[in-house]
């Protein structure tokens, strides 16, 4: 298996990296999709929330409300802590059996690990490659208000409550530009995507 960990800030085109990778054949794993997984009705990860933020997240069907959480820990970074440290441990160990499943599926598998807060959650899978997608935060406030429907007050919240770009640059291997056309952003991935072959095929010479 070759193991790439995806990361970027907010509106910065990791979803079309991503994409592209998976339209070459790569195993798409979103952390995202996981996180919402280790929290669903019935899991360690929801008790453990309610027994620390009380049953006032949750919906009448026993789902949580992301919203509510989501206000209650947003400008609080002792309630966040404590919410990453419930999340955060259950996602790495579920990743590490999707990866373990896709990896006994194909030996060759290149798997795509799409995680917003690699920097932020310290994940520290064995990754072969770091790839992190970059632009401007002028361009991602652009984008997240005209392309997500953001007020231009919430698009820079978001943009401010994640970790400064460059403390994700310094754990790059690849860096993707994606402040430019969609064609280049796509160019630069398919260049990638040539090297992982190359590398993976050198390593198994």
């Amino acid at each position: 298996m070759y193991l790439i960990g995806l990361t970027g800030g907010i509106a910065s085109g990791k979803s079309t990296v991503a994409r592209r990778l998976y339209e070459h054949g790569a195993v798409h794993v979103d952390a995202d999709q996981l996180a919402r997984r280790v929290v669903e009705p019935g899991t360690p990860g929801i008790a453990a929330i309610v027994d620390r933020f009380g049953s006032g997240v949750l919906r009448p069907d026993g789902t949580l409300d992301r919203a509510k959480l989501g206000e209650l820990v947003f400008n609080d970074d002792e309630a966040r802590a404590a919410l990453n440290a419930i999340v955060h441990p259950a996602v790495r160990e579920l990743s590490a059996k999707v990866f373990a499943k896709a990896e006994a599926a194909d030996p060759d598998a290149v798997v795509v690990y799409d995680v917003p807060l690699l920097v932020e959650a310290s994940v520290d899978h064995p990754f072969d490659l770091i790839v992190v997608t970059s632009a401007p935060r002028r361009t991602q406030l652009k984008r997240l208000v005209e392309d997500r429907g953001l007020d231009p007050m919430q698009a820079e919240a978001r943009v401010d409550a994640q970790v400064a770009n460059t403390e994700r640059l310094a754990v790059a291997d690849v860096v993707i530009d994606t402040d430019g056309t969609l064609a280049h952003t796509m160019s630069q991935t398919d260049e990638l995507w040539f090297r992982i072959l190359d590398e993976r095929a050198a390593r198994s010479k």
